[in-house]
This record gives C-alpha cells, structure tokens and sequence, in this order.
C-alpha cells in the first residue's frame, strides 16, 4: 500500500498537502477512490474537504491547471510535459497545459550567495569583475544573473535554488507511487500511461537540476553546428560551472518574440526563417539530438541574420533506428505516401491495447491521401503531425516519449517560421534536406557499414546461442525456470475481502444476539436489569451497537473510504 511504503515524515506531509490541493480543487471523489485519504486521516493528518465545491464548477481541464500551479515546480514541469502530448489530450487540455510556466518570484539574492560562494570557491564580487545582483530571469528550478568575467567577457550566471533538488526528489517518490495507485485503481487513467509520463518526469528533471549537463548538452549542439555558421550557441565556461551553477556568454540579440524590431535592424525574416528550419532539422534528422523547446524565448536573432539558441535544459535525443523511422513517417507525409505513414504509427504504438488496427490503418490512409495533388507549398506539415496525434488519441493511442517532444518541437518551430515570413512552408524546406539524408543513408560505403554491423551482431549472437540454449535446459532440469504472474495490488483486493467478510461475520453475530436476546426475555426467573431480564437486556443492546457500527460501516464503504483497521 501506499502509506505503508512511505519511508519519512516528511513525505506523510507533503501527501496530505497534495491530496489537500486536489480536494480543494474538486477532485475529493478521485481521492477517496484511491482509498488515501482514510489511511491518511488515521496516520495523523487532518484532510479539510470543504471549499471544494466552487472550484468544482470548473471545466476540468481548468481545476487540473490551477492544481498543478498551487503544488509547485515539480507538477508545474508535469504539466509541461503533458502540454507535448497531444496523442493523449484534447485540444482543450493542451491550451490550459500550455499556460504553465516556470516563472515564479526571483529569491533575494542574500539567499543564493551562500551557495554560489561555495561553488564559485569565493564571493561573487571578486571573483566577477561585476556581479548583477538583480536577477535578470527567474523560473522554478534556477534564476539568472548577468556578470562579467574578469578579462571583460559578459556572461549569464544561472544559480539553482537551494533545497529545489531534496524537493523535487521527495515529489518524485510520491508520484511514483501515486502514478501506480492511479494506473491500478482507476481504469480511466490507464490510457494516460501515469507510470510513463511519471518517469519521463524524473528523467527531465534529472538533467534540468544538473546545470553541467545542460551545458554538456549545449556543447555537443555547438559541435553538429559548425557547418552551418549562421547558428550560434552560448560558449561555455567551464571553469565556473558545477552542477548547481553554470556560466554562458551573454547573447545580445533580438528575442524571438519582438519580431517587429527585425525590419527596423535591417534583418531578412524570410532568410532566418530558412536558416532556423534547416539547422532543426538538421539536429533532429542528422543529429539525433535537438533543442527540445524552441520557442521564441529561447531563440535571439543577431547581426547578420544568424541565430542563437539559448537555455538547453530540455533537449531530445533519437536512436539511428529511431531516426529512420522519423524519415520514412515525414517523407510520407509530405511526399503523399499513405502506406508509409500508417507502417510507421502502427510500429510505434503497437497493438496492445486491443485496438482494431485495420480500421486504424484505414484513417490514416485516408488522412493521407486528401492531400494527394495538393501543392507542396500548400501543406502544413507541423498541423498534419498534429492531426496524426488526434487520430492516435482518439483510438487511445499513445506515441514513444521521445517523440512526443520532437512532434511538440516540430509544430513550435513551423509556427516561428510562420510568424517570421507568412509564406514559410516547412514542407518545402524539409523535402530537399531529407531526401539528402536519405541519399547519404544509401551510399554504398554507409550500406557496407550497416552490412558489417548486422553481420558482427548476427555472429556474436550465433557464437552465444548454445551457451544459452544449454544453460537453459540446465535450468529447465532443476526445476529452476519460473514463469511470474503480476497482480498489480493483489493485497489490496484481499483487504478488501477481509473487510467485507468481517462485516458478514459481524451481521450474523449481531443476528444471532437478536434472536437469542428474543428468546432469554421469555425465560421467567434469573437476574433483572430496568425490570428486563438482564441477559436479554445486554443482548440486544449489543446488537443495537454492532447494529450502529455495520450501518457506519457500509455507508462509509459506499462513499468509496477504506476503514482499514476499524
């Protein structure tokens, strides 16, 4: 069980804070369904249920939203995780998801110094030629300072808040085995895989606490880049950079979402628009690894018509396979190829959850086709990716996570491009770039590569297959081969016939006190009590308690709590 797993204090009260949030938000019934907050309750901590009931007359999107603002950075990152999955939300959900932000009051810098001093080894002041001590952007996990080094180079300071990591860590625990409870106890949850979406929470979270890899990340971006000069990437500098700190140049551009200022700075949109297409694609069709959040706050434009991409602490990573795929899914798209789109989507999200696949296929074969003869600078491959989600999402479908993040940056991208040059057409843009890709996967020197690497791995596995075969017929022999049924919360089915049991034992004890205290006050003689017989009288007055306690029983069974040790 849940509370029993709990291994501190600390997370007992940081449970009842959560669950207090969702109550208060008008989710008090998913409460008790969950069978938490009785346990709770007994463990020592009180659960307020009212004021639930004007919040309750939200739309449900809306009353999740203001939850996950009130619970702080860890859900408020959840909630940005799912505004990419539109394979598993509507449309309505997404736009609320989407109003979360990280952005939270910066904290007085009197509080960061102690620990900026023991990673900077000395005060800021002395180590920096100057030290801004107004934050110049503040977010949940980290806020940022401007400074100056020494030899006069303009650098950003991005600081960690202290205590953020034990926070989140304690949040993370309680999600998981939320997420499990969740997935277990209510049916509807299942296709929102809360398990998944939980882990690939912590994954996230992982790398945006640990500051160096951000920057590890930012560097190997730097390195795919150098061929396209026009891109530029913040230099790192390592000597001040831990993983609660790190230090970048300073980016002195145009911010991304004050495009007015392009035409006045003599800057060609339509050329950046080009250029920030091809260097993502470039990332995510080449590279296998992209800026996973390339929104107009992250991107400066700069003299020249180069572009800088800033903060990557969110950042996707595709397999070669995974890579292949993604080529043949938007060469299909944009080349018309109904059957390849519908191969694809079918190999990513498989058929375990007893969808019909040909009718499946069937959709997305007709979603296709409508754009056959359309013009190439008519599609909008960043809405078609989205429609292929909607399609997924309403046969309760969901895709990989990875690429989730990669169809969430896809669109934000074609809707920069857009905004930079009103005729900006990814399709056209990308045709070219994966055809190239696609020639340089079939020249005979990469086709021998893969040849040789089949080959070595078909061997090796051939070279070990006795072994296996052997230590397996061994095994088989001692009766050591186990095959392992899962039941997902099988203890808690069986308190719950417990507790039913020991209700029809208390109905029949109660009964037979009835009918034995009937019978006693017809027996003349023997001890009275309020001109009773005395042993009749206790009877039934012990039915009527036991009476009192079934009745509170079952009505407090009805209303989905869990009585537990009562």
């Amino acid at each position: 069980m849940l509370i029993e797993t709990l291994g501190a204090a600390r997370d007992m009260g940081r449970l009842n804070q959560i669950l207090g949030v969702f109550i208060r938000h008008g989710f008090g019934d998913s409460v008790r369904r969950l069978g938490l907050a009785d346990r709770l309750e007994r463990a020592g901590h009180v659960l307020k249920w009212e004021h639930a009931a004007d919040l309750a007359r939200l739309e449900p999107p809306v009353q999740v939203r203001l939850a996950i603002e009130e619970l702080g950075p860890t859900f408020v990152k959840l909630g940005q995780i799912l505004a990419g999955r539109a394979d598993l939300f509507g449309p309505e959900w997404i736009a609320e998801f989407e109003k979360l932000h990280s952005r939270v009051p910066a904290l007085p810098f009197e509080q960061l110094r102690p620990q900026l001093a023991e990673d900077l080894g000395g005060e800021p002041e002395t180590v920096f030629r100057r030290f801004d001590t107004e934050p110049l952007a503040a977010a949940s996990i980290a806020q940022v300072h401007r400074a100056q080094l020494q030899d006069g180079t303009e650098v950003v300071v991005k600081i960690r808040r202290p205590g953020i990591a034990e926070t989140i860590a304690a949040d993370l625990r309680l999600l998981g085995r939320l997420a499990a409870v969740a997935e277990a106890e209510l049916p509807n949850l299942k296709p929102y895989r809360p398990q998944q979406l939980v882990r690939e929470l912590a994954r996230s979270l992982q790398r945006e606490l640990d500051l160096a890899s951000e920057c590890r990340s930012a560097e190997r971006i730097a390195a795919h880049m150098v061929s396209l000069p026009w891109i530029v990437v913040p230099r790192v500098h390592w000597d001040f950079t831990k993983e609660r700190i790190n230090v970048q140049d300073f980016v002195d551009g145009i911010p991304g979402h004050e495009l007015a200022r392009l035409d006045s700075e003599g800057l060609d949109r339509r050329l950046l628009a080009q250029r920030g297409a091809k260097a993502v694609l470039k990332q995510i069709v080449e590279d296998g690894l992209f800026h996973a959040d390339p929104h107009p706050g992250n991107v400066f434009y700069l003299p020249g018509n180069r572009i800088a991409f800033i903060d990557f602490g969110m950042v996707g990573r595709l397999s070669v396979r995974r890579r292949e795929e993604l080529l043949q899914l938007l060469l299909g798209l944009v080349e018309r190829n109904p059957q390849a789109v519908a191969d694809v989507l079918l190999d990513w999200t498989g058929d375990d959850h007893g969808v019909h696949l040909g009718t499946l296929e069937t959709e997305i074969e007709t979603f296709v086709d409508q754009y056959h003869g359309a013009p190439l600078a008519e599609l909008n491959l960043g809405q078609m990716l989205a429609d292929v989600t909607t399609i997924l999402r309403e046969h309760r479908l969901g895709l990989p996570s990875d690429l989730a993040l990669l169809i969430k940056a896809f669109i934000t991208l074609e809707g920069m491009g857009r905004g930079l040059d009103p005729d900006f057409h990814m399709t056209t843009e990308a045709l070219p770039q994966l055809r190239q890709v696609v020639r340089a996967r079939y020249r005979p020197k990469a086709v021998a590569l893969r040849a040789w690497q089949t080959l070595r791995r078909t061997l090796a596995v051939a070279e070990q297959l006795p072994h296996d075969v052997s230590r397996l017929l061994r095994n088989a022999r001692r009766g050591r081969v186990h095959v392992g049924i899962d039941v997902a919360h099988l203890k808690r089915v069986g308190d719950q016939i417990d507790r039913a049991a020991n209700r029809l034992t208390m109905a029949l004890v109660i009964a037979a006190l009835i009918i034995g205290s009937s019978i006693v006050m017809t027996v003349q003689g023997g001890p009275t009590l309020f001109g009773l017989p005395a042993f009749g009288f206790i009877g039934f007055a012990s039915a009527f308690v036991g009476g009192l306690w079934l009745v509170r029983a079952i009505w407090r069974s009805s209303k989905g709590k869990d009585l537990g040790d009562e």
